[in-house]
């Protein structure tokens, strides 16, 4: 459900989680079958009035974070950074009106800040997923020129970049899109960072269901030693839905490298070793650290997915009871879980 930066911004691929998801934020936003990968975050302003705020974003208490961050915004008008994390806050609670208009407060006070005009593009994504076709069109515009002025702005903003050559891959030309467009970025990229670019390539061949290309350009990514550990769990993501369970020991591995306290290793070493009927009580352990310590938020695992995983663990135990409980705790976190509802079926007919 991503969804890419210079590192020091963050590229969570889920990216918007595709529908699925993908941090990467996903990771990934999605108009007329695009799919966005989501997300870049600024650095962290560390001001007493903005603290209290940041702390219960990454907790994620976004209802909390949202009122401390107004709080702020009163005593701190012109601080961006305050309105950046609002509409982060407001993304993740799908309210995309107050997400734009927070995103847009944060670029008319520092029109030159890539990652602002970045965010903003995504908010205007994520309105776009949800409106109807004319709105959604105007809308689907305003994404592409704002990913377009973020790379304008800083060439090595790779979040931004990463975000229009998705958008350029799978969007039509009438909204600004277009394969031909996301050639030459791709190519810029590359120059840049050989593991970014290879990623960028493959998310591309991804949206046009070129899996065999996707999977060649994925593994060159990791072979370059991606900087990101966002990048490197999009492409987590991706293994995960079709079934590469060694593809995702390599991006546990490489994910907990660059970055040791992330939890999301733990998901995708315990998805791998599910996929390999694994028998021992690692992929268990490792899922119950994940639900405790992972924040619920874009590019990260929701915590259905790692019920549904541990419900899948326990099939291959042989333990039926313990699978329907832990399906029935993913369909108590989301309902929609298609997967768990499926899963239940079978289960109780047996």
């Amino acid at each position: 459900m991503s969804f890419v930066t210079n590192h020091a911004l963050t590229f969570v691929g889920a990216r918007q989680r595709r529908a699925l998801l993908r941090c990467i934020l996903g990771h990934a936003v999605l108009f007329l079958a695009a799919g966005f990968s989501a997300s870049a975050s600024a650095t962290i302003s560390t001001d007493d009035n903005f603290e209290p705020g940041r702390q219960a974003y990454e907790i994620s208490d976004y209802p909390k974070a949202i009122q401390l961050l107004q709080e702020a915004a009163t005593k701190d008008p012109k601080n961006p950074e305050i309105f950046l994390l609002l509409a982060k806050s407001y993304n993740e609670l799908q309210e995309h009106d107050q997400a734009i208009a927070s995103a847009e407060k944060a670029v008319a006070l520092s029109p030159q800040n890539s990652v602002y005009h970045e965010w903003l593009g995504r908010a205007y994504g994520e309105k776009a997923e949800h409106a109807g076709p004319f709105s959604g069109l105007s809308l689907a515009k305003k994404v592409h020129k704002e990913f377009e002025t973020a790379v304008h702005l800083d060439e090595r903003n790779y979040s931004a970049r990463q975000a229009l050559i998705e958008f350029d891959c799978a969007a039509p030309g009438i909204v600004g899109g277009g394969e031909d467009k996301a050639i030459p970025q791709i190519a810029r990229l590359t120059e840049m960072d050989v593991a970014e670019g290879h990623y960028a390539a493959g998310n591309c061949r991804r949206q046009k269901k070129d899996f065999a290309a996707a999977d060649a350009e994925f593994t060159k990514s990791l072979d370059s030693r991606p900087k990101s550990a966002n990048l490197v769990y999009d492409i987590g993501d991706y293994a995960m839905k079709h079934s590469q369970s060694d593809r995702l020991i390599a991006v546990a591995n490489q994910g907990e490298e660059i970055a040791p306290n992330d939890p999301r290793g733990k998901f995708y070493r315990a998805a791998a070793l599910i996929l390999k009927k694994d028998n021992s009580a690692q992929p268990e352990t490792l899922l119950h650290e994940y639900l405790k310590t992972a924040p619920t938020r874009n590019g990260y695992p929701r915590p259905h997915e790692a019920h549904e995983w541990l419900g899948r663990y326990y099939e291959n135990q042989n333990k039926p009871h313990e699978a329907i409980a832990e399906y029935e705790a993913a369909l108590k976190t989301d309902p929609r879980s298609r997967t768990a509802s499926d899963a239940l079926k079978r289960l109780k007919k047996s």
